[in-house]
């Protein structure tokens, strides 16, 4: 089993900045993509940024040029710079990851996890 551990939530100003962590931990995985989404109340979830192993990062249009994410390989998490924020940014964020658990004789199972989200507010 692999757990998605987020951090970095929070209120902010209109124009300042959050940095947002997800950790994978867990036995015996494989990380093939690790992204964010998020969902305002009233709306439904939409992808925010998302990266691949091999470096291939997807931006949604609205926070092009003022969101940035970025992986560490080594520590398998994922950050997302949030950078210029807009009220339009609330949401509960959510991490996810695309990866492959094996089993004690290394079968892969390819699954996707969820963290448990965490709150953005934008507001003055």
């Amino acid at each position: 089993q692999v757990q998605l551990v987020e951090s970095g939530g929070g209120l902010v100003q209109p124009g300042g900045s959050l940095r947002l962590s997800c950790a994978a931990s867990g036995r015996r995985f494989s990380i093939h993509a690790m992204g964010w989404y998020r969902q305002a109340p009233g709306k439904q979830r939409e992808l925010v940024a998302s990266k691949s192993s091999g470096g291939v990062t997807n931006y949604a249009d609205s926070v092009k040029g003022r969101f940035t994410i970025s992986r560490d390989n080594a520590k398998n998490t994922v950050y997302l710079q949030m950078n210029s924020l807009k009220p339009e940014d609330t949401a509960v964020y959510s991490c996810n990851a695309d990866l492959s658990e094996y089993s004690v004789t290394w079968n892969p199972t390819r699954r996707d996890y969820w963290g448990q989200g965490t709150q953005v507010t934008v507001s003055s």
